[in-house]
């Protein structure tokens, strides 16, 4: 996106989020923000939403942020994957809305977003009277001026402490530089830390009905400004985890977080299989 300029795409999967509220039960990620964050602008075509181009969308939108809250969660009790962790750092955060129906008290969330991306939502958090909590700190960070670790670091963010950074709908519009840059800077973190993300897979490899979803969709963030850049093979991407030095890591494809999170539906909300990406966890 342009630095300066709030995120079209932000306000397209907070759409997408609020309507999985609206139309989808039982609900995969119930967020009872989504709708009251997004007020007069939220409108539902139940119409248009119900093609199964729409639901699939939907349901990934809701898919992937259950996944990387169900990682946190494990994150915060101290599972196996981590050491108690007591920081939450969102990138690209958008429109977000973990930070206000956290569950965790002991749980300080860090929300990093372009200056102007935050600033919009904080207009709509104070249209919407949404309160901002005491354990959730703004990172307005442009990446042309200020690295992570640097505005991390002012904002109080404690490196020598473990933490679990989500990192949603953002991969597909970073270059391969910008990548590895912000996977090194959590590498570097304390043993426990550990990163979720979802990531575009190379359309070379799709199929006739994939490769429609995919043009439709990298059309339409293109005309929003926002192209899509970024893509790997799930081969690949296990060897920039290794190269960034994390010492476990998982992959998720449509098949594996329909059968955790969309089965014995009556709806038949599901993620299209084979589909266009995979979500990942990676530990340090």
């Amino acid at each position: 996106m342009e630095t300066g300029r709030a995120s079209k795409t932000a306000l397209r999967v907070a759409m997408r989020r609020a309507a999985h509220q609206v139309l989808d039960q039982p609900r995969v990620l119930d967020d009872p923000i989504a709708v009251p964050l997004l007020g007069p602008r939220f409108s539902v075509d139940r119409s248009s939403e119900s093609s199964r181009l729409a639901r699939g969308f939907r349901a990934f939108m809701a898919a992937r942020s259950r996944y990387a809250e169900d990682r946190l969660a494990e994150s915060v009790a101290q599972g196996p994957e981590a050491q108690g962790v007591a920081q939450y750092v969102i990138l690209g955060a958008g429109l977000d809305t973990f930070a206000y129906r956290n569950p965790f008290p002991q749980l300080r969330v860090f929300e990093v977003d372009f200056p102007a991306t935050q600033g919009w939502k904080r207009t709509l958090l104070a249209e919407a009277r949404i309160a901002e909590p005491a354990n959730l700190t703004f990172v307005p960070l442009d990446f042309e001026h200020k690295t992570l670790a640097e505005g991390l670091a002012q904002a109080g963010f404690d490196a020598a402490k473990p933490a679990f950074f989500a990192w949603l709908g953002v991969v597909p519009y970073l270059t391969l530089e910008a990548f590895r840059s912000t996977l090194e800077t959590i590498a570097r973190l304390p043993a426990g830390t550990a990163v979720s993300f979802d990531y575009g897979l190379t359309p070379q490899s799709f199929g006739p009905l994939q490769r429609l979803a995919f043009n439709t969709l990298a059309q339409r963030v293109a005309k929003a400004g926002e192209p899509f850049q970024l893509f790997f093979t799930p081969e690949k991407l296990d060897a920039e985890f290794v190269r960034a030095g994390f010492r476990r890591f998982e992959q998720l494809d449509s098949a594996q977080l329909n059968a955790r999170y969309f089965a014995g539906r009556a709806d038949e909300l599901q993620l299209p299989t084979p589909g266009l990406g995979k979500v990942a966890t990676a530990w340090v």
